[in-house]
């Protein structure tokens, strides 16, 4: 089953600028090309997301360290 997809608009100065770093690259297109850097930027997003602790976690490494006299 294919993926529907939606329209995004962008600034037409970007997509020409997109469109150079496209004929220069194994880009087929400027939509792989915005695609490719959308995933990336979301798959860092998500791995740093998931790296950050809630406040309960916290507490408790505040209180294990305090308990073995770091704190």
């Amino acid at each position: 089953m294919r993926e529907s997809k939606v329209t995004v608009k962008i600034p037409r100065p970007l997509y020409r600028k997109i469109q150079q770093v496209v004929e220069d690259s194994g880009f087929n297109s400027p939509t792989d090309f915005i695609v490719y850097v959308l995933r990336d930027l979301m798959g860092e997003a998500e791995a740093a997301q998931a790296s950050e602790f809630n406040q309960e976690e916290l507490d408790d490494v505040k209180r294990k360290l305090k308990n073995l006299g770091y704190l």
